[in-house]
């Protein structure tokens, strides 16, 4: 493809499918789980949904970067190298189900949720299927098959969503913070199933060689993204020790987590870019001017992110009208998580030279140093100001990570962005965002006025943002 752009984006796009019909639907739930569950509730339902999240990564071992990086090598078996993946990821997962259905009622009556083993039971099993799944989706990342990719994932979602209605709408029994999750617990099952065909023709082989070398790259991954996955999670868990605000510290979670949701888009375009974005840097790194490629689509997801960041805050009067009353007191913090989650996109962009050049053990000091912000800015100020620690603690942790990332990369392997042009969309970012904050100071009530000006100055974003980007031309293969 004469663009590589082009075919990058296309395959954003088909993930995107998936990812965004996902967060839809997730969004859309949040009116049900914010009107139909209490504060307490809601929180209760994030508490082991951080769980899930930090478990995941110390499951799958790495395991999916490591299979990019093997099945692309030469003079590795692609064949061997998924066998070898998933044999281990399964006898890992299986050991792990084994223990926490066995001590299911200590670990629930530990946590404070005595007579609710059955949700350490749903948690285990969702984490045993979603790790040999991950595998799975790794390969068809791989292969580039995006369609498959994101059939499967929309088979996945739509159970989860039909699984929600038939607990919340249709079961008789009073609603309760066990349904998010037992509805998650049927489409991972499901979802395990769809891939048997796969699994079979895989025709799974054991090559000891293979697993340890992807196991010593992989490893080191895994210890890095353990305290990343932690740094996003760990105010989650935090707040059952150090929130002080509220009566109950699930509420002020609970709280917190509908005004994440919120910021959800802008999650939800990493993760699409993530997809297509990590095999894309792979299979590009021995191209001619590959250095220069990553550097334009580093400023192409910079403006894109500023552009979900105006966006959002644009309408932000009419989106927040999704939650529940009870529940809009946070929406104070979304314009934070939003630049939060821009700068932690921004991260993976500039995180990719450790990939590429091996050194993930870098990675793992970067993390780390996140996770030690993110740790003292909620340790000190959650205990006064809850979940307003908890959103800057997100804000400072990504941008010391981003910092670092950018500083090492420029040593070990330099990367020719173009920090002036990305310097130039954050200034017509906060141009925009100021524009819209004295527009909803001077016109009051006027709802239509603020659409119509905060509109405006989305649109004039977007054409400044265009110029300044076409001024740079786009390595070809």
């Amino acid at each position: 493809m004469a663009n590589p752009l082009k075919q990058l984006a296309g395959e954003t796009a088909i993930y995107g499918l998936s990812s965004i019909l996902a967060r839809v639907l997730n969004f859309l739930f949040v009116p049900i789980y914010t009107r139909m569950l209490t504060q307490v509730q809601y929180g209760v339902v994030t508490e082991f949904m951080a769980y899930i999240a930090i478990l995941q990564v110390v499951l799958v071992l790495g395991l999916e970067t490591g299979c990019f990086r093997f099945a692309n090598k030469e003079g590795e078996d692609p064949r061997k190298v998924y066998s070898g993946a998933l044999l281990t990821v399964f006898g890992l997962n299986l050991a792990f189900l084994a223990c926490m259905v066995a001590f299911s009622a200590p670990i629930s009556a530990a946590l404070g949720y005595e007579g609710y083993r059955r949700l350490i039971i749903y948690v285990a099993g969702i984490l045993f299927c979603d790790s040999i799944t991950a595998i799975l989706f790794a390969k068809l990342r791989q292969e580039h098959k995006a369609v498959k990719f994101a059939v499967l994932k929309t088979v996945k979602i739509l159970t989860e969503t039909g699984a929600n209605l038939v607990l919340f709408f249709v079961w008789p029994a009073q609603p309760d913070f066990t349904y998010p999750v037992f509805a998650i617990f049927v489409s991972c099952v499901l979802c395990l199933l769809l891939f048997v065909p796969d699994f079979l023709r895989l025709k799974l082989c054991w090559d000891a060689g293979v697993v340890r070398r992807m196991l010593l790259y992989s490893l080191p991954l895994m210890v890095a993204a353990l305290p990343g996955v932690a740094n996003d999670f760990l105010d989650r868990v935090l707040f059952r020790f150090f929130d002080t605000s509220s009566a109950q510290w699930q509420a002020s979670l609970g709280v917190y987590q509908a005004a994440v949701k919120l910021a959800v888009i802008m999650n939800l375009f990493i993760q699409m870019f993530r997809y297509a974005a990590e095999p894309f840097f792979f299979q590009r790194a021995r191209d001619k001017g590959s250095k220069e490629l990553y550097a334009v689509v580093m400023e192409y997801f910079t403006a894109f992110c500023g552009l979900v960041f105006i966006g959002v805050i644009g309408y932000i009067d009419i989106i927040s009208l999704l939650l529940g009353r009870d529940f809009r007191v946070g929406v104070g913090v979304v314009p934070i998580m939003l630049l939060s989650y821009m700068l932690l996109g921004m991260l993976f962009n500039v995180s990719m030279w450790y990939k590429l050049s091996g050194k993930t053990n870098m990675a793992i000091w970067i993390t780390l140093a996140g996770l030690v912000v993110t740790a003292v800015v909620n340790v000190l100020f959650m205990p006064r100001y809850s979940y307003w620690a908890s959103a800057y603690g997100h804000l400072a942790s990504y941008l010391t990570m981003f910092i670092i990332s950018a500083a090492l990369g420029a040593k070990y392997y330099p990367i020719p962005y173009s920090w002036k042009r990305i310097g130039a969309i954050f200034v017509l970012m906060g141009l925009a965002y100021a524009g819209i904050y004295f527009c909803d100071l001077r016109a009051g009530d006027s709802t239509l006025v603020k659409l119509a000006v905060n509109t405006l100055l989305i649109g004039t974003y977007c054409a400044f943002s265009w110029l300044l980007l076409r001024r740079r031309p786009v390595p070809t293969a």
